[in-house]
């Protein structure tokens, strides 16, 4: 069954660029890994949404989602309430509507 995983981030200030550029060398080669964008929600505020065949190959690439995360975390202000600098969540589809 389809997965998807989004991750919120709050960008430090002029650090844009840097935090777009970081993905860029995100692999396509990620089994399961079937599409991503990353949309700006607000000033300095992004969302990126994935898409995964299903929830056994989003689990399997969290290593490398990690490593990536790493490469740019530099760049990113913490969320504040605990959540430190992503706020991440994962699931199933459980309603596709088009």
């Amino acid at each position: 069954m389809t997965a998807f995983n989004a991750v919120r981030f709050k960008v430090k200030p002029g650090r844009d660029q840097d935090f777009l550029d970081a993905h860029k060398t995100i692999h396509a080669d990620w089994p399961g890994l079937r599409h991503v964008n990353i949309i700006r929600t607000g000033e300095q505020a992004y969302c990126i949404i994935a898409e995964w065949n299903d929830e056994a190959a989003l689990a399997s690439a969290r290593p490398q989602i990690v490593a990536t995360l790493d490469s740019f975390r530099d760049t990113l202000e913490d969320l504040g309430g605990g959540r430190g600098v992503t706020d991440p969540v994962s699931g199933p589809v459980v309603l596709s509507l088009k």
